[in-house]
């Protein structure tokens, strides 16, 4: 069974506990890239960091993820979802990443994301029937089309 998940926006203040997760969830994946840096991934987040796009994720008051979630003209895209290692394997990602596709469904956008080579998260999207439409030096790009 899922746990209660409780999914609100960012605060502008919550910019360097986000940077923090980040570095945190993407730690095994830039190691096995050879490009850990944690103060070069904290400040790629900061930089970009919208509080009105980003949404954190808690379980019993506990922040376990966020995500981000921008507009195009006719897709969304997910610039970000991280969920701390203790949480992952508990299908976290998989119900948040349903509520975002439903979300594109009912505006009628096609949802695109980004994913760095090695992680695990190309084998997360694709299960998730996301197709990879290109890919760059450091990361895969997908797409799921509106139905």
């Amino acid at each position: 069974m899922l746990p209660a998940m409780k999914i609100e926006p960012a605060q502008a203040q919550e910019g360097e506990v986000l940077a923090e997760l980040r570095v945190l969830a993407m730690r095994q994946s830039l190691e096995a890239l050879g490009r850990f840096d944690p103060d070069r991934a904290r400040q790629r987040f900061l930089d970009k960091f919208e509080p009105e796009s980003t949404w954190k994720i808690s379980i019993d008051s506990e922040l376990v993820g966020f995500y981000v979630v921008t507009e195009g003209p006719n897709f969304l895209n997910l610039d970000h979802l991280y969920i701390h290692p203790k949480h992952q394997s508990m299908k976290i990602g998989s119900k948040v990443l349903k509520e975002i596709v439903e979300a594109g469904q009912n505006q009628g956008k096609s949802i695109k994301l980004g994913a760095l080579k090695g992680s695990r998260s190309n084998k997360f999207y694709m299960s998730h029937n996301f197709v990879k439409i290109d890919e760059g030096e450091y990361d895969n790009y997908y797409e799921l089309k509106h139905s």
